[in-house]
Parts: C-alpha cells; sequence; structure tokens
C-alpha cells in the first residue's frame, strides 16, 4: 500500500509516543471518540495525561521497548503518531519504526484528517490558537458544529478537542513550524499575520513569506482566504479584515462601556454596532474580524456571530485574567515575539489607562532572542517595571552573548532586573503596581499560582 495515499478509515487503533502534549492530546480524544483502541507513552504525568487517563485511554511513563500493549502489536491496523521531542533512539520509537508500522507525525496525521473533511486552516505567527478556538465556539453555537484540535486548553470547553461527530467541518491550527501546515487540505483558511518567526527552520524573512505562499496554494478553489489588510501576499478569492481600515470587514471604535469590551463593525452587508466581545484586547478583536468574516462566507447570520462572540470565553493562558479588583489585575499571557507583546501591551494600555505596569517576562528559545533582539528590547521598554527570567532553552543549546542579562542592557526602561523565578515572584508580590502581566511561552507558567496566592495574600 502507497502510505502516502492511506486515509484514516484503514486503521482502527492509534498509539502515541509523547501523548501529553497538547496537539498530541488532541488527536487521541479525536481518535478516542471514533471508538478507536488508544494508548501511548510519555516521558511524565501531567494534568493533560491525568485527564485522558479519566477518559479511558491508557497511559504509562516507562518505554516499555517492543513490549507494546498486545492489541497494538498488529501492524497493518494501528496507526503510531509521534512527536519530534522524543529522543530519536527511544527503545519504543526504534522498534515501531523498524517494524511494519505506519508511524506519522502528529502533522501528518492532522493532514489525513484535513483530507477527508472540510477543514478550515488558522494560518498566521500571531493568535492561531485564540482565533481556531474562537472559530470552534461559533460553529458548535450554530447548527454546523465542527471537530477542533487547539493548542491550547478552550475555557468553553474545558479541553483542546472539540467534537461533533456528524459535523462535516474540521478546524484546524495551520502551524508554520517546520512547514507543518503544508500537510494539510484547507478547504478555507484565515491567515492573522505573516511576521516571520522561526528563522532557525526558514533561515530569512524571504524563505519563511515563501512557506506561507505554498500554504495559500493549498486552499481549495471553492473555498475563501480571509487575510488581515497587513499581509502582503495575494490568495484566491481573498478577503481583508482588520481594524480602523478600508476593508471588506472591518472594525471600529473599539471601547469599554459598563464592563463590556465593544467594537463597530462594517462588513458588505451592513453596519453592526456595538458588537460585544466576551474576551478584550485589540488583537482580539482583529481574531473576532476574521471569524466573523470566514463565518459570513460559510452562511452564519448576524445574530449567530453576535451570540457567539459574547460567550467566547478564551483559552487558557491568551489575556487571562487572574485577579481582577479594583486595586489590582493580574493578567497570564503566552505571548513571545514582539509583536504579540505590543499587542499585549496595546490592550492593557486600552484597558487600563494611566496605570502602572509590571510584567515579567521569559524570552523562549535563544534563536527567537537573537532574531529579534531590538523588537524584544523597544516592547519590553514599554513597561513601568521589567523583570526578565533567564531564557527557555526548549530544543535549543545556549548561543554566546545571548542571554536576558543582555536583552535587559539595551532596554530603557527606569526599573529592570533579571531575576529567577522564585525571586520574581517576591519582587511582584510585593510591589505598589496595579497591573501585573506574565508573559512567555516557556515554562512561566509554573509561577501563576504562586503569583497568584501571594498577591491575593497581600
Amino acid at each position: 500500500m502507497d502510505r502516502t495515499t492511506q486515509h484514516i478509515a484503514s486503521f482502527d487503533r492509534a498509539y502515541f509516543i509523547g501523548i501529553g502534549g497538547i496537539g498530541m492530546s488532541a488527536l487521541a480524544r479525536y481518535f478516542n471518540m471514533k471508538g478507536w483502541d488508544i494508548a501511548g507513552y510519555d516521558k511524565t504525568p501531567s494534568p493533560i495525561t491525568k485527564a485522558l487517563q479519566e477518559e479511558g485511554i491508557s497511559i504509562h511513563f516507562e518505554d516499555l521497548g517492543e513490549n507494546l500493549p498486545s492489541q497494538f502489536l498488529e501492524t497493518e491496523k494501528t496507526l503510531v503518531v509521534f512527536t519530534p521531542a522524543i529522543p530519536k533512539d527511544m527503545e519504543e520509537l526504534v522498534f515501531v519504526q523498524n517494524g511494519n508500522y505506519t508511524v506519522k507525525k502528529r502533522a501528518e496525521v492532522l493532514g489525513m484528517i484535513t483530507r477527508d473533511s472540510k477543514a478550515l486552516g488558522v494560518a498566521g505567527t500571531h493568535g492561531k490558537t485564540t482565533t481556531s478556538t474562537m472559530l470552534a465556539h461559533i460553529l458548535n453555537e450554530s447548527d454546523k458544529g465542527c471537530n477542533a484540535f487547539l493548542g491550547g486548553i478552550a475555557a468553553n470547553f474545558n479541553s483542546n478537542f472539540v467534537s461533533h461527530p456528524t459535523s462535516q467541518w474540521t478546524v484546524v491550527e495551520a502551524d508554520e513550524f517546520d512547514r507543518s501546515f503544508l500537510q494539510l487540505t484547507p478547504y478555507a483558511s484565515i491567515v492573522t499575520s505573516t511576521d516571520a518567526d522561526h528563522l532557525d527552520i526558514y533561515g530569512d524573512d524571504a524563505e519563511f513569506l515563501e512557506g506561507f505562499k505554498s500554504y495559500l496554494d493549498l486552499i481549495n478553489s471553492n473555498g475563501h482566504t480571509i487575510l488581515h489588510k497587513d499581509i502582503k501576499l495575494e490568495a484566491l478569492n481573498e478577503i481583508r479584515y482588520g481594524l480602523n481600515a478600508k476593508v471588506a470587514f472591518s472594525g471600529w471604535d473599539l471601547r469599554v462601556e459598563n464592563g463590556a469590551f465593544l467594537m463597530d463593525v462594517k462588513t458588505p452587508q451592513g453596519n453592526w454596532d456595538a458588537v460585544e466581545l466576551g474576551i478584550p484586547g485589540t488583537h482580539n478583536a482583529e481574531n473576532a474580524l476574521s471569524c466573523i468574516a470566514l463565518g459570513a462566507q460559510l452562511g452564519l447570520t448576524e445574530e449567530i456571530l453576535r451570540s457567539a462572540l459574547k460567550s467566547f470565553k478564551g483559552v487558557k493562558r491568551r489575556f487571562e485574567y487572574h485577579i481582577r479588583t479594583e486595586d489590582k489585575v493580574y493578567i497570564d499571557d503566552y505571548a513571545h515575539h514582539p509583536t504579540e507583546i505590543n499587542a499585549l501591551l496595546d490592550s492593557v494600555d486600552l484597558m487600563y489607562p494611566n496605570k502602572k505596569v509590571l510584567g515579567i517576562f521569559q524570552p523562549h528559545l535563544f534563536t527567537r532572542t537573537r532574531d529579534f533582539f531590538e523588537g524584544f528590547a523597544e516592547a519590553l521598554s514599554r513597561l513601568d517595571d521589567v523583570i526578565l527570567l533567564p531564557i527557555y532553552p526548549a530544543r535549543e543549546l545556549p548561543i554566546e552573548g545571548v542571554t536576558s542579562d543582555a536583552l535587559l542592557e539595551k532596554m530603557t526602561s527606569s526599573k529592570k532586573a533579571v531575576l529567577s523565578p522564585v525571586e520574581a515572584v517576591e519582587r511582584a508580590a510585593s510591589s505598589e503596581f496595579d497591573v501585573i502581566l506574565t508573559i512567555g511561552a516557556g515554562d512561566i507558567d509554573r509561577i501563576v499560582l504562586p503569583l497568584k496566592e501571594r498577591l491575593e495574600n497581600a
């Protein structure tokens, strides 16, 4: 059999090597919903693996080598899914790769799923998770429904997977990392931004943009491409959106009234006054515009779109409030690129004008810190007080001269320091600042609860 043309229907069980990741666990939940036998390995227990086990999925935390559970020794019916984060010499991985198994990366399996459904992709350097989650919520508030594979835990669903067994629609994040989005077969897509990132993979800005061009070529000729107004690419059946711009779907007069975050929306069909968004922020207003634009092409009414946007609760670690009182606000956000940090701070300025803001930021990856050094320094200098944590390396080795101390030197903030996580919590908890932010994509989330508890007891 030509395994490049295999379909999901060829299998009835799936074995995951690295099942606890946010993307891998969503796939496991999808196949579990379909009634497949599911099992897998992960390095350590986590809230995600615990939740999967409670859903009936068998998980172990030791390398079984060739001693996989007996039902997964039938190679013809077993789909093996692995994450590249697993060491290449892991014995289970070596066993399945040397056996007669179909072994796929997560992106390849998503590609197989999108070939067998109508896939709605959400691509872009920033905003993929929030926008895809918002789109999934909208579709599930309508009569269309969808299955959705999300890059975060959606507050409305308390899951990274949205299940609708009879829907023809699949919502998927189209991830540019490692060119994964080129595995997909999108019917239509939103593209939020094409700011350069992952230059350790693409090499330069031009090659990064070429990756997005290749992705746009994959979109179905009967579908639509919803492009942010600033994207310098063209696509078949394109529709533009943005704030304060003369484009097809535009947002105007962002404001807060009686605690509600509102904007006026102009569409080709007419103007919608005072659309209420369940989550605040200028970047979330643009995400909402993209969903309105795509929703309109899918036949969703203004009534459905308004109602769903109002009831959308967001995604964990995306402008997530942990404290929201008259005296103190604490927000945790996943921003890890200068553009995302600026969008976060724009939203904070809009929501809390004239308030003093302290931010704790953990740079993510040595290469990203190096490639956007000036941008990080400029964005972070907008804060009244900046605390930097050491760089989170993830998959990388240190790069000489690329450190949080070097970044600190470049920043113009009058109050700034590089501290350990424990020291950062102590300083933030004892500060007099009105708004406190934790920012980053590494393991900075580990200080969220300790900081929240200290702030509440201060």
